[in-house]
């Protein structure tokens, strides 16, 4: 049987994680270890893991690491473990019963070096016309059936040969522990090397986004970021010319979505979301330089929280 760990990076969201493992408590295939890690530097979430490890089926293992950071967290739950399988479920994630025996058998019938699976999106009822979009946004659509891909998705829902994947201590880029997009970098790294990536189609999950989250803003600040990613990618490896080509798609993009939007604005258009986020995507292709990059983890996600905070008021 596989050895599987599971790796749950969490940060002040008690009752969010409570649920997410849960969800591993029923899964189907057995799991070597679940390891949480608790990025909050008050160690908000040791009570809850202590409070579920007699309900655990495989050992419940938590790990404090207090530096705010998405890629330090990560990197410290893989410390926490020796498994040569490494599954990645986001504390916001609820996993159907059945998601990592079916991240396993994609693992096996595409012999990739990363399986990612599908994500249904949730959020509030108080989205109104956004909603749509916004569970989408916050989901994961890929291909109906089991198979390899050509490109990555991010870790939350995934599973990975360590060996040829995960090299190294610590093998996510601390550089991004406020941006993101260190999985960015480990599966273009990945991809470079001659990586395989495979698709799981049976291998859903939840995604719970929390209601900070669930708003016009930060999707459109997301988009932003993601639309930066080919052109950073490019910068690091010094090749000019394609940067170039990525700020002038950028700009491309920019005017014709951001006309588009605007249009669909003046009408109120159901699409008016969809085409925002396309406009944003291209605007990140011009601005993908320093000081550009927003800030969704580590620091800037808990003062975000203490400013939600009651006791912040």
């Amino acid at each position: 049987m596989p050895f599987v760990s599971v790796i749950v990076p969490t940060l002040r969201r008690p009752e969010s994680l409570e649920r997410a493992l849960r969800s591993l408590f029923s899964q189907t295939a057995p799991i070597a270890s679940i390891v949480v890690v608790d990025n909050d530097p008050q160690a908000t979430a040791r009570d809850t893991a202590t409070r579920l490890t007699a309900e655990s089926p495989c050992p419940l293992i938590y790990r404090h690491e207090p530096h705010p950071g998405v890629a330090t967290a990560r990197n410290a739950g893989l410390q926490e473990t020796d498994a040569p399988l490494i599954a990645f479920l986001d504390d916001d994630e609820a996993a159907s019963p059945q998601w990592l025996a079916a991240l396993l058998t994609a693992l096996d019938r595409t012999n990739a070096d990363v399986v990612f699976g599908p994500i249904s999106g949730r959020v509030p009822a108080d989205t109104g016309w956004a909603t749509s979009y916004l569970e989408a946004f916050f989901g994961r659509a890929g291909p109906s059936t089991t198979q390899r891909i050509d490109k990555p998705w991010g870790c939350g829902n995934s599973l990975m040969v360590r060996a040829t994947a995960l090299p190294g201590p610590a093998p996510f880029d601390a550089s991004a522990d406020q941006s993101g997009g260190e999985d960015d970098a480990l599966f273009a790294a990945l991809g470079a090397r001659g990586g395989t990536f495979g698709w799981a189609a049976d291998a859903w999950v939840e995604e719970f986004a929390p209601p900070h989250r669930a708003t016009m803003r930060y999707a459109l600040s997301r988009a932003f970021a993601y639309g930066q990613g080919p052109s950073q990618t490019a910068a690091k490896a010094r090749d000019w010319p394609a940067v170039a080509k990525w700020m002038i798609v950028g700009a491309v993009q920019t005017a014709l979505w951001g006309l588009a939007a605007i249009a669909a604005t003046v009408i109120a258009h159901p699409s008016r979301a969809e085409l925002m986020d396309k406009a944003a995507r291209g605007l990140g292709k011009i601005f993908w330089m320093k000081g550009f990059e927003p800030h969704f983890y580590g620091t800037r996600e808990l003062a975000r929280l203490d400013r939600l905070s009651p006791s912040a008021a």
